[in-house]
């Protein structure tokens, strides 16, 4: 038999795997953990483990792939709408956040409306209820009106709630009394009621057949009395408000200095136009008109240092002394 020759296969095959020559740079790579092969029973069993899905995993997940495609399709959907509004110029704006201050309104409202409601309550409360009644009731300001005639003109009972107390009816009723000039009514929480008159004062005085009547600043005859030392009478033919001869003759007593109004004992007014002032010690001053009036009771004043029996004012860039 014949040897094969040097560099056969034989050679070849006969050496072992992996031995190289020294000197030789390429080298094998050795693996550690080599992955198994395709055909191998533990690549057959992984395959089997994966194919198989149970009924309900399978269900969740048609479910999610459904919710997905839902989601992409809508997202499509939507991308083409505001593709074709911008497209037209019909892009609808973003809706804006509530304000702030919307809110705020909204709280203050609401606290409006429950601070009404309570008001509301309480008042019923009070108005039907004596928690707050008349237990009081307090008069000021009287002189010759007398306590008594002012409740009986007011005609409160007492209990009654302050609420259901008409205070401008009760003030009119007070005012009807001829001595009273103005009344005002109160209240005064939790139990009281005030009323506060202003009486009449007398200015002037004129004798009637039933007696001397008092006449005050606005010409009322409010009382039929013995006038005060210091008040004047009154010569005209119609006394009261009304009458243009009462007016004028009060107009001038107003316009007097306190010193010469206290010595005017009469005043006398036939017309409107023709006054004369009589001086409780008998002199006379004529005063014409209520023209200047405050000119004239300057001039006056200055006369009556004067001695003399009539002194005319009634031309006060002429006043005259006889």
């Amino acid at each position: 038999m014949s040897e094969p020759e040097e560099g056969g296969p034989t050679d070849l095959a006969g050496e072992a795997p992996g031995s190289a020559e020294p000197g030789d740079e390429t080298t094998e790579p050795i693996s550690t953990g080599a992955a198994p092969a395709p055909d191998s029973p533990q690549s057959q069993e992984s395959s089997e483990e994966e194919d198989f899905e149970g009924p309900r995993r399978r269900a969740r997940r048609e479910r999610a792939e459904r919710r997905a495609a839902q989601a992409r399709a809508t997202a499509i959907e939507e991308a083409r709408r505001e593709a074709k509004r911008r497209a037209k110029g019909t892009v609808l704006p973003e809706p804006k956040p509530v304000a702030r201050g919307v809110v705020r309104g909204l709280k203050m409202l609401l606290a409006t409306v429950l601070l009404v409601v309570i008001g509301v309550g309480l008042g019923l409360i009070l108005y039907f209820t004596p928690a707050m009644s008349a237990r009081n009731i307090v008069v000021t300001g009287t002189g010759v009106v007398t306590r008594e005639e002012v409740l009986d003109a007011a005609q409160v009972r007492i209990g009654t709630p302050l609420l259901q107390i008409d205070t401008n009816q009760v003030a009119d009723r007070v005012a009807a009394i001829r001595r009273v000039a103005s009344a005002r009514v109160q209240r005064q929480y939790p139990s009281a009621l005030r009323i506060t008159i202003v009486e009449r004062i007398p200015v002037v005085v004129k004798d009637f057949p039933d007696g001397p009547h008092l006449f005050d600043r606005d010409g009322v005859d409010f009382a039929t009395d013995q006038p005060p030392p210091t008040v004047p009478y009154i010569d005209v033919d119609n006394p009261g408000p009304t009458d243009p001869a009462t007016l004028a003759a009060l107009k001038v007593l107003s316009t007097l200095r306190p010193e010469v109004a206290g010595e005017v004992g009469r005043i006398a007014a036939p017309s409107v136009s023709s006054i004369t002032l009589t001086l409780t010690d008998g002199r006379v001053v004529i005063w014409g008109t209520t023209d200047r009036a405050a000119e004239k009771a300057e001039k006056l004043a200055a006369l009556l240092t004067q001695p003399g029996r009539t002194y005319d004012v009634s031309s006060p860039d002429l006043p005259t002394v006889k």
